[in-house]
């Protein structure tokens, strides 16, 4: 499921392929960078949620949270990126894009560990779940305990 209004790469690729020039592309496409909070905040008005739930949902600290919805915590760990793409409910696509537009890797399935928080994004499982298959597993969990 893609956002709305969303252009898949696919078609974006093919417009950029037969862009007279790269700026013709960017003029044309009207694709822009996109902030992460620019995103977040995407992602809650989609869903219907607030950000007080999607922070305690995510397991991490207030502050930090409201910070990245708000802009000034912009590149957050991978770590805290998922625990907020798992508070927000976010599907396997949302998970990926989010990671992307946060600055750090997708989840792979060939890396046991990322395999294991697909399996629980695809399942809709929550923070607590995936971190209780992680630990089950012998994984770093994704919150940490002080």
């Amino acid at each position: 499921m893609q956002a709305s209004g969303e252009r898949l790469t696919d078609e974006l690729l093919q417009q950029l392929l037969v862009s007279a020039t790269p700026e013709a592309f960017l003029a044309e496409s009207g694709i822009a960078d996109r902030s992460l909070a620019d995103y977040l905040n995407q992602l809650l008005d989609e869903k219907g949620l607030k950000k007080s739930e999607v922070i305690r949902a995510a397991g991490i600290n207030g502050t930090y949270g409201y910070d990245c919805f708000s802009g000034k915590a912009a590149n957050p760990s991978r770590d805290h990126a998922i625990t907020l793409a798992l508070g927000l409910r976010c599907t396997l696509l949302e998970t990926q894009r989010l990671l992307r537009t946060a600055g750090v890797s997708e989840l792979w399935a060939k890396v046991p560990r990322d395999a294991v928080i697909i399996y629980g994004v695809q399942h809709g499982f929550t923070r607590v779940q995936v971190d209780d298959d992680l630990y089950r597993l012998g994984f770093d969990t994704l919150v940490k305990e002080s």
